[in-house]
């Protein structure tokens, strides 16, 4: 049996995406068939149309999302059908060298349904991120779905299925930040914001935001920061090390992706502290950092991939945390919109006044 439901597909390199009807098949082994509920518009949806990803078009955008299993195939135990689920990008495989060391949240064998959705002449779709959500139904790997509590908002919580676990994790899982400690989060757009939130959720004592527009600093106060600073008018690091003592911060998160802010990040932590890349640049760009300074100052430089995060072990606790009122998720979710609005996000995002739009069905 086959789905035709309707979904967003980008055709061509920076070609406006299009509303298209599609055809999903039901699930085979280890697959599951998920009804969208909501889905984030997320800055990697608008690499995809660009072609920044790579160029298997035609593409099912869409990633950030949460809806109800509506079919499993053989041998799927962990979801059932009616269970609420958060898709995510990492499906674990159990068996590569990451996970039988114990670090699944390394997993270098992530894997996606084996069956393609197709346009209604038999075109074969790519789905962003392996998953494909800007539709009323797609199909995912059983392992990219993890259950959590009902109750929770779609459009929230499915957010954590990319930008805001990935600077969450970024805060609490790579930079480990703790009780007490300094924080820098440089870049506010949402997941920068995901980051300062989550180094409030972990207890830092000062967490500063840094970023060019006054509004988005603004809105990272709403979400945890204490101080903020804007590096258009204020040399970025000058201002970090004023904040912390003349030393720097223990952890500084970078979450532009771009080489003249990794440097800010890197000269504004404090001997043998942290710097996190959660930002992610593009293949030509290029660092140059003299290395006895990498030598003198010690510490970790880390980078973070998808927020470090292990979805059965992350997401159902965030999801409590929110339903608890300690972590404020509907803070992201700056406007909801129609399917047929997608391209109008995209547009929206150069405006630099969105966190996220999100896809309600």
């Amino acid at each position: 049996m086959t789905h035709q439901v309707r979904a967003v597909v980008a055709r061509g390199k920076g070609a406006p995406v299009s509303l298209e009807t599609i055809i999903v098949p039901d699930p085979g082994p280890g697959e599951a068939l998920v009804k969208v509920e909501a889905c984030g518009v997320c800055h990697t949806d608008l690499h995809y149309r660009e072609g920044g990803i790579n160029d298997d078009f035609p593409f099912l955008l869409g990633h950030e999302a949460a809806g109800v299993v509506e079919a499993v195939g053989e041998g799927v135990t962990d979801v059932a059908p009616g269970d609420f689920v958060i898709l995510n990008w990492r499906a674990v495989c159990g068996n590569c060298r990451a996970c039988l060391r114990g670090r699944p949240w390394y997993c270098f064998n992530t894997h996606n349904a084996g069956q393609k959705m197709t346009l209604l002449d038999g075109t074969e779709l790519s789905p962003a991120l392996g998953i494909g959500a800007f539709a009323e139904k797609t199909l995912v790997a059983a392992g990219q779905c993890t259950k959590v509590d009902r109750s929770a908002s779609a459009a929230a919580v499915g957010l954590l299925g990319c930008g805001v676990m990935a600077g969450i994790g970024a805060a609490i899982n790579t930079g480990n930040v703790g009780r007490g400690d300094t924080v820098a989060v440089i870049g506010c757009g949402g997941v920068g914001d995901a980051a300062i939130a989550g180094s409030n959720l972990a207890g830092a004592a000062r967490i500063i935001a840094v970023d060019i527009d006054d509004n988005k600093l603004e809105t990272a106060k709403k979400l945890g920061a204490t101080h903020t600073v804007n590096s258009r008018d204020t040399d970025a690091v000058e201002a970090i090390r004023e904040l912390t003592g003349g030393f720097g911060a223990d952890v500084v998160i970078e979450a532009v992706g771009r080489p003249e802010t990794y440097k800010q990040a890197f000269y504004a932590r404090d001997l043998a502290g942290t710097v996190v890349l959660v930002g992610v640049p593009t293949p030509e760009m290029k660092l140059e950092l003299p290395l006895l300074d990498v030598f003198g100052r010690g510490g970790a430089l880390k980078s973070s991939w998808y927020g470090d995060c292990l979805p059965s072990r992350d997401f159902p606790m965030l999801v409590d945390l929110y339903l608890q009122g300690r972590l404020d998720l509907d803070a992201f979710v700056t406007e909801t919109i129609a399917l047929d609005a997608v391209e109008k996000a995209f547009e929206r995002m150069h405006g630099g006044d969105v966190l996220r739009s999100v896809v309600v069905f």
